[in-house]
């Protein structure tokens, strides 16, 4: 039996600050990482390392000149080996004690906080050119990730049933029956190992598919769980190409699709399994984050550099590659003169560069994909009256997908700018009369299809109220006076709905109970005797259920 445990708290985050043992540690893993070349990423099955005839290389995002890895890609004998290997694993991994599979993964978190830290921060800086302090909070929130979900688990595997005076009564939390496709983004190292771990820690088997450019990143994980006793065939590691998933989407043993990603991807994968439903054993469990447009709405009684200094980290750290990340801004016109002197003179400090060099704030955009598309935008802005640069608006292509932060001011507060997701370091404002506050509100609920993230900066307390009121649906997670991006496990469960996801809530036992199929166990202890019921004249029986 589990007993009742403990909840955890959040893993310290380092500062790295200069003359500190962790920045030391630090920067001699970055070395280190740069000298060993290019790594092998290979399709891991059952615990066997696979090496294919499908590569591709990933490069550091700010050094184009520097191969991080050969990412093989497994075709479809090896997808249906996967298959065959997690079906394999399934009743064995799901009969082990609850205690057994939660005490794998609090392993699997300690040795990632005590020591293999540096090596992962270090590799997430690398791979995908995050500063030190991004890095840092992306590796931790994995080391949270482990404990919290199996601090849920516990909690909800020691849940109790009413009793009759006649009876017994139990739930048994049975993983799903099947296979479940985990796919990861590459903007987050922790989701990683988020999305292939949440269903496992339960008595699921996993088939994992990371994105290419975070491979190298996640297949450290992968390691992490191996060391960590994680028995071979739980989890999958499988590089795989778009066009095979219907080898998984196809058959019969596929259970649930854990994804983060594109709204575009993930309507196509629900397409997909929603055409092949009456060839399901079950109808699979569909736990998807998508995009967001995170704002930034202020009223007249804001602390104007509160606002500006959460501009700054919400719209552009990570280079704004956060579905979180505030996308569009709604500034009263009283406070934009000054707010826009202070971005001004601010974004003039913030420098953007090679993210191993500890002075630059910014690092580069994770590919050539990503830089044409947010460049896109910006010339899009200066091809148009209807926007103005009012900060930054460069970019450069010639080392690292460097892009400057942007702030881009609109006079249509439903244009193009305010609306699509960018994905990179622009933040676009729309400034409006202060005697429309609500307008605004309202305007700022409808204008864009997603709902994951934003904020309300403000002092006065009828406005929050109607902030919240006429922005209840418009963010999952919504912050007041702080910037939308930065949730932490256990303390802002992340998700939002609207075209931003199903809002399951990452990091919390809501998200937990999508992976269980739970059965209701009732153990009768009076033996019956007849069959007849009270209310028949000189009926006689016992039971009255």
């Amino acid at each position: 039996m589990l007993g009742r445990a403990e909840k955890p708290g959040n893993e310290k985050i380092f500062s790295y600050a200069s003359g500190t043992i962790e920045r030391k540690r630090l920067l001699q893993e970055i070395e280190k990482i740069k000298k060993e070349g290019a790594q092998e990423v290979p399709v891991v099955i059952a615990g066997n390392i696979v090496t294919t005839d499908d590569v591709e290389e990933v490069r550091c995002p700010h050094n184009h000149e520097l191969v991080l890895g050969r990412v093989h890609f497994a075709d479809a004998e090896q997808l249906c080996a996967a298959i065959d290997v997690a079906l394999e694993t399934r009743l064995r991994w799901a009969s082990f004690d609850a205690h057994e599979r939660l005490d794998i993964f609090r392993k699997a978190a300690d040795l990632l906080a005590e020591h293999d830290r540096f090596r992962h921060v270090a590799m997430t800086m690398m791979t995908l050119s995050k500063n030190p302090y991004e890095a840092e909070y992306d590796v931790v929130e994995l080391v949270d990730f482990f404990r919290f979900n199996s601090y849920y688990a516990q909690m909800l595997y020691s849940q109790k049933l009413g009793q009759g005076a006649d009876e017994i009564n139990r739930l048994d939390w049975r993983p799903l029956e099947g296979f479940i496709l985990a796919i990861s983004p590459f903007n987050f190292y922790s989701l990683g190992g988020n999305l292939a771990t949440t269903s496992a820690l339960l008595g699921n088997v996993v088939i994992w598919k990371p994105a290419t450019s975070a491979a190298v990143i996640n297949y450290e994980t992968m390691k992490l769980l191996m060391k960590a006793g994680l028995p071979n065939g739980v989890i999958n590691f499988v590089p795989f190409r778009r066009k095979d998933v219907h080898i998984l989407l196809k058959h019969p043993e596929f259970t649930g699709l854990h994804f983060t990603g594109s709204y575009d991807t993930l309507t196509d994968l629900w397409g997909e399994i929603g055409g092949s439903l009456k060839m399901y054993r079950n109808f699979p469990r569909i736990v998807g984050e998508t995009g967001g447009k995170g704002f930034i709405f202020v009223h007249g009684s804001a602390d104007l550099r509160s606002v500006a200094m959460s501009l700054i980290r919400g719209g552009f750290e990570s280079q704004g590659q956060k579905c979180s990340a505030a996308s569009r801004a709604y500034i009263p016109k009283s406070l934009w003169a000054p707010l826009k002197a202070l971005l001004q003179q601010e974004l003039q400090k913030l420098s953007c560069g090679p993210v191993d060099d500890f002075k630059n704030f910014m690092g580069a955009v994770i590919d050539k994909e990503a830089f044409n598309k947010i460049i896109a935008f910006i010339e899009y802005a200066k091809s148009y009256p209807d926007y103005e640069i009012v900060c930054g608006g460069t970019y450069d292509s010639l080392k690292g997908w460097f892009v400057s932060p942007t702030v881009i001011s609109t006079k249509n507060p439903e244009g193009k700018l305010m609306n699509e997701e960018i994905f990179g370091p622009v933040v676009t404002v729309y400034v409006y009369n202060d005697e429309k506050f609500e307008e605004t509100l309202r305007l700022c609920n409808a204008t864009s299809p997603y709902g994951l993230t934003g904020s309300f900066f403000g002092t006065d307390r009828d406005a929050i109220r109607e902030a919240k009121r006429i922005l209840r649906y418009s963010a999952g997670n919504f912050y007041i006076n702080d910037k939308p991006t930065g949730s932490l496990v256990g303390r802002q469960p992340f998700g939002g709905a609207r075209h931003s996801g199903t809002n399951d809530k990452t990091g919390f036992w809501l998200s937990l109970i999508r992976w269980l199929s739970p059965r209701t166990i009732k153990e009768n202890t009076v033996l019956v005797d007849g069959w007849t019921r009270s209310f028949l004249e000189g009926g006689q029986g016992r039971k009255t259920r």
